[in-house]
């Protein structure tokens, strides 16, 4: 447990809240699930998925267990999705190969970014080009018209990451306390904050290696010590 709560705490300590991907209408599962485990590996906790209703969710074996660590939204409206965004203060860029689409090095990532990217087949949609701030692409020297959607999220994530290292962005935890207690817990004892949760009752105190301090009495800590044992 000590050696899974460093780990846990590093990683907590890396999340980006300010960087995020759209992913719009991307529905083969080995896609998203790449994704999200590049969102994981620069240090992205939450995701965005505009998908129409009926759709997959994130999960399964190509997934890896990555929807234990990277959190999906689900939205059925693109302009929403960028609007609800752009008003929590990110800039929002659209992939897409016009001519009109910045090189994905020109972009400042250190600022609050969201990367919204279409399928492969058909790219980002029009609602997409015209409510995104801006349109990014990854330029392409060969006879292929697109990289795979997972491809180009790596890509320009790694660029962001690269930028934030060099800001100092990894060296210091930049989630909100109340946002890394939680999740803290969860990802420790995710059977007893679901039990919390399914009771309404907040999550116990841990000590500094992880370990429960229990502070609940009364009839609740007999259901509760059993769900510790």
């Amino acid at each position: 447990l000590e050696e899974r709560n460093e780990r846990i705490v590093e990683t907590l300590n890396r999340r980006q809240p300010d960087l995020t991907v759209v992913m719009e209408n991307v529905h083969k599962p080995h896609n998203v699930s790449a994704v999200a485990r590049t969102c994981d590996s620069v240090g992205v906790g939450k995701i965005h998925a505009v998908v129409p209703r009926g759709s997959f969710r994130l999960g399964g074996k190509a997934a890896s267990g990555v929807q234990k660590w990277v959190k999906a939204r689900y939205w059925r409206d693109t302009r929403e999705t960028v609007s609800s965004l752009q008003a929590d203060g990110f800039t929002v860029y659209a992939a897409d190969l016009s001519e009109q689409a910045l090189d994905y090095r020109e972009i400042d990532y250190c600022k609050p970014t969201a990367i919204l990217l279409g399928s492969e087949l058909v790219g980002v949609s029009d609602d997409a080009r015209e409510c995104a701030d801006q349109r990014m692409s990854v330029p392409l020297y060969g006879m292929v018209e697109s990289l795979n959607v997972s491809v180009a999220a790596a890509v320009v994530l790694y660029e962001a990451a690269r930028q934030r290292q060099a800001g100092g962005f990894y060296d210091q935890r930049r989630i909100s306390d109340e946002v890394f207690t939680k999740l803290r817990f969860e990802w420790l004892h995710p059977t007893v904050a679901r039990y919390c949760r399914k009771h309404d009752l907040d999550y116990p105190a841990l000590d500094e290696n992880g370990v429960i301090i229990e502070s609940i009495s009364g009839n609740e800590r007999a259901g509760y010590a059993s769900v510790v044992r």
